[in-house]
């Protein structure tokens, strides 16, 4: 236990996700989790552990057709494990226990959520904790009243659960079986806007959704707020009119496409029939991700906002602000590093799987990787192909991205020591 006290907050939020993804994986090859008749491999196990962990949705075997109801449940759970975040799952049972929290747990959530103070850490604990209860419920009632029509009650009410869970977690499992994900579904108005709405707020944040709760004015929300609503609404808008233009698909099915990409990971339509163009739009929508805070992943739409507002200001040679408040150099200086860092592990996941599936495209692998990197879940149909070292590439792209690129750098960092030696500043030239 010393050993653990010793490490930073980063490493300790890494290894529980770690151990989380390997007992998963465990769990998941037991004879109590697969159908009869089916086996499981440690590297498919593992695919799917870390892919339901990192709340991704990217499968190399179907999950109804493959897994028990104990199995579909061990997946849920790993699911809203790693939407939630690891850490606060574990001080979610330290408060249920009675038990007091200490500081080294306030800092670890604060590190997982990436917030500034230790200050109401446990109440906003307890209020995600409800926040995910009151949308998961409403989203398991609304989905039954869909899947109700085609089966059981019974086995309409655990495909409900399971998909408002896996929607509000923006990760792009579903149960239906047969690899189809939500393709039967593609001209269901109210399936498709409740997914739509589960995605998008569990792709806004807690806090974001707090601070609207709290304050239900724009104008009196906190920057990062404005910022993220913002965002949101541009690219799902940008996504939307891009996927119709280069797409032959329905306005519903280019907005269903639209949320989806931005991390949760379900579709309506094959998309190993769509555009090079279309998959490139798509790309770029995985690549930018959620919002700081959320269940979703990508380098966040707020480090993309910020890159924006950077170039803005270099170009017109003003400060760097947004909605009469300015940005931080530091914020804008971390966005480069993060945007830099991800490209960097995306370009060379692209590559290596290159070199291991020559037979696929290079758009295909392309959106492969981001999608894993950026947690969503989307794919054009190739995964389930891939050799086993193309998906254990994949594996740790999942968890890369969703720990984050800046994070995994900074795990072997050691506690700051003072220069010895200051050297002089001198300017170089960028661009």
């Amino acid at each position: 236990m010393m050993i653990f006290k010793k490490q930073s907050p980063v490493r300790l939020i890494a290894l529980g996700f770690a151990a989380v993804i390997l007992l998963g994986a465990l769990v998941l090859m037991l004879p109590i989790s697969v159908n009869n008749g089916v086996t499981v491999t440690f590297v498919d196990a593992l695919f799917t552990s870390t892919s339901a962990v990192c709340v991704t949705g990217l499968i190399v075997v179907d999950t109804a057709d493959t897994f028990t109801v104990f199995g579909r449940t061990i997946v849920a759970l790993l699911i809203q494990i790693g939407g939630l975040g690891v850490t606060c799952v574990g001080v979610s049972f330290i408060l249920a226990a009675g038990k007091r929290i200490g500081l080294k747990e306030r800092l670890l959530i604060k590190e997982s959520w990436n917030i500034d103070s230790f200050k109401g850490v446990v109440k906003l604990l307890k209020d995600v904790l409800l926040l995910t209860l009151i949308f998961e419920s409403v989203g398991a009632v609304l989905s039954f009243i869909v899947f109700s029509k085609d089966y059981p009650p019974l086995t309409a009410l655990g495909i409900s659960l399971f998909h408002s869970v896996a929607a509000f977690n923006n990760s792009g499992f579903d149960i239906l079986g047969g690899l189809r994900n939500l393709i039967p579904y593609q001209s269901d108005v109210m399936l498709n806007l409740v997914t739509c709405g589960l995605i998008i707020f569990g792709g806004l944040g807690f806090l974001v959704i707090l601070d609207i709760i709290k304050n239900r004015s724009f104008k009196k929300l906190t920057l990062h707020s404005k910022v993220v609503i913002t965002m949101t609404v541009f690219l799902l808008a940008a996504g939307t009119l891009l996927l119709k233009a280069t797409e032959d698909i329905t306005w519903l099915g280019a907005f269903f496409h639209s949320t989806s990409a931005r991390t949760a990971g379900f579709s309506t339509y094959p998309l190993g029939t769509f555009s090079n163009a279309s998959l490139f739009v798509l790309t770029v929508l995985m690549f930018i991700g959620a919002s700081p805070g959320s269940t979703g992943g990508g380098i966040k739409t707020t480090t993309f906002f910020a890159l924006i507002q950077a170039i803005k200001s270099v170009a017109t040679n003003k400060p760097c602000t947004a909605f009469k408040r300015k940005i931080p150099t530091e914020v804008i200086s971390k966005a480069f590093i993060v945007t830099l860092l991800s490209a960097f592990v995306v370009c060379i996941g692209t590559f290596l799987l290159c070199i291991l599936e020559p037979d696929c495209t290079f758009i295909q692998l392309l959106f492969e990787v981001t999608s894993a990197f950026g947690t969503v879940g989307l794919s054009t149909g190739i995964t389930p192909h891939l050799s086993d070292a193309s998906k254990l590439i994949l594996t740790l792209t999942m968890y890369i991205g969703r720990l984050g690129a800046l994070a995994i750098v900074t795990l072997w960092a050691f506690k700051p020591t003072p220069p010895l030696v200051r050297y002089s500043e001198e300017n170089i030239t960028i661009g």
